[in-house]
């Protein structure tokens, strides 16, 4: 009961998901690296839950999250060494705020927050050095223009 209470733990929401996503999400956070952007990697709360962290403030990916409700199908993404990431115009147009980019080409779906302090100079590299995991782990998801 203590260990839930360590600021040193990143808390992360369980996703309802199928057997088949679930074991890729598993599949995928078993295979993320134990630093990125320079940052390094964190405990998360549950043990088990889909996701990783790093840093502090801390990049929380999570796998497994519903696609946007905003995102239509012109809807332009960024793609990052063959990942497609949709940020909403807003995240995009305000370097201050965090954003949470999805990776939407792929499936199950992806999502990292991105605390404002990295939006500037971690922000492209993370989602790199994300790319070749979330590529081997899942499925072919929706198309990005």
């Amino acid at each position: 009961m203590l260990a839930a209470c360590s600021p040193d733990l990143v808390p992360l929401e369980d996703q309802d998901l199928s057997g088949a996503d679930r074991a890729a999400c598993e599949a995928l956070v078993d295979d993320l690296p134990d630093t990125l952007a320079g940052e390094p990697r964190r405990s998360v709360d549950p043990d088990d839950a889909l996701g990783a962290a790093w840093g502090d403030p801390a990049y929380v990916l999570t796998c497994g999250v519903p696609a946007p409700t905003d995102y239509e199908p012109t809807a332009e993404c960024n793609v990052i060494k063959g990942v497609g990431w949709y940020v909403t115009d807003d995240e995009l147009s305000d370097l201050r705020v965090d954003a949470a980019p999805i990776a939407l080409s792929l499936t199950p779906y992806v999502e990292v927050q991105v605390p404002s302090r990295y939006r500037t100079e971690g922000v492209d590299r993370a989602l790199a050095e994300l790319a070749p995991a979330l590529k081997e782990h899942l499925g072919e998801g929706l198309s990005c223009l």
